[in-house]
């Protein structure tokens, strides 16, 4: 059995916060720069080089790349053989989203209740998903969401009948409604499979996974391709001016399900697709 206290979480947390929120993963920035090769809009590219420009004075100054630091979210595999000391693993977890949100000047965006909507004023608490797994180690991914492409996520609780056409059809339906608010070129996460609230789970991982990559199974891969051509075939473009380069990737992961559904959801996430994660 091997000990983390507490403390050595909330740090952890705290600087993921304000890493995740100041730098851009290096797969979407690479995919940035490889769309201004292949966009063939001139306004298009022009944004594409103000986005690259943005995320590298964000770097550079150590300032957030979005005004928009989003909501925290926090992946958590933790090790079977780990004892967690010196307090509660979810109170060390918004304890450093506290710490990380108001050292790192990040903007908080949390507020009390749905209906009374009285900020938080340090961004907690997040929104945790535990996953308990074998070893002494404990994995931390934190993946602020900003609301703008949040807002424009959907679920579609689909029969079997519809097929993998019906599928499709409806993942692209959901990225030509977003159109330009979600700040695009965009990211685009598929849960298909499980329930209404796996399948959304499902989709907001499919985020955390690299751009380029594909699933290894031969017909989710192939959906994922032909998705991501679809998609940039509608012309919504960089910030939504016209282009070719509307998304960047397309991760589908999937669950098994029920004989008489098939739940769908699509979590669309900006050009600011962001994550940073620890391993301690």
């Amino acid at each position: 059995m091997r000990e983390i206290n507490v403390s050595e979480i909330t740090n952890a947390v705290a600087k993921l916060c304000i890493d995740a929120n100041c730098k851009l993963n290096s797969d979407v920035y690479n995919a940035l720069e490889n769309a201004k090769k292949t966009e063939e809009s001139e306004i298009g590219k022009e944004i594409l080089c103000q986005l690259t420009e943005n995320a590298d004075i964000a770097k550079n100054e150590n300032m957030p790349i979005c005004q928009d630091t989003g909501m925290a979210v926090i992946f958590v595999e933790l090790g079977q053989e780990v004892h967690i000391s010196g307090g509660k693993l979810t109170d060390a977890i918004n304890e450093g989203v506290r710490k990380g949100y108001t050292e790192g000047y990040l903007r908080k965006s949390v507020v009390k209740d749905p209906f009374i909507r009285e900020n938080t004023k340090d961004n907690t608490p997040a929104i945790i998903h535990y996953d308990i797994v074998e070893g002494d180690k404990l994995k931390i991914t934190v993946a602020p969401k900003g609301f703008g492409s949040e807002n424009m996520s959907q679920i579609f609780m689909l029969k079997p009948s519809a097929g993998i056409e019906g599928a499709k059809d409806a993942i692209v339906r959901a990225v030509d409604e977003a159109g330009p608010n979600p700040c695009p070129p965009m990211v685009v996460g598929v849960g298909v499979g499980g329930n209404f609230e796996m399948s959304a789970y499902l989709a907001k991982k499919a985020l955390l996974r690299p751009i380029g990559s594909h699933s290894d199974k031969p017909h989710l891969r192939e959906m994922e391709e032909e998705l991501l051509e679809r998609m940039n075939n509608l012309g919504i473009g960089p910030q939504g001016l016209g282009g070719r380069t509307t998304v960047l990737g397309v991760n589908v992961e999937s669950y098994p399900t029920h004989i008489a559904g098939m739940p769908i959801a699509v979590n669309i996430s900006c050009h600011v697709t962001r994550h940073a994660e620890v391993i301690l």
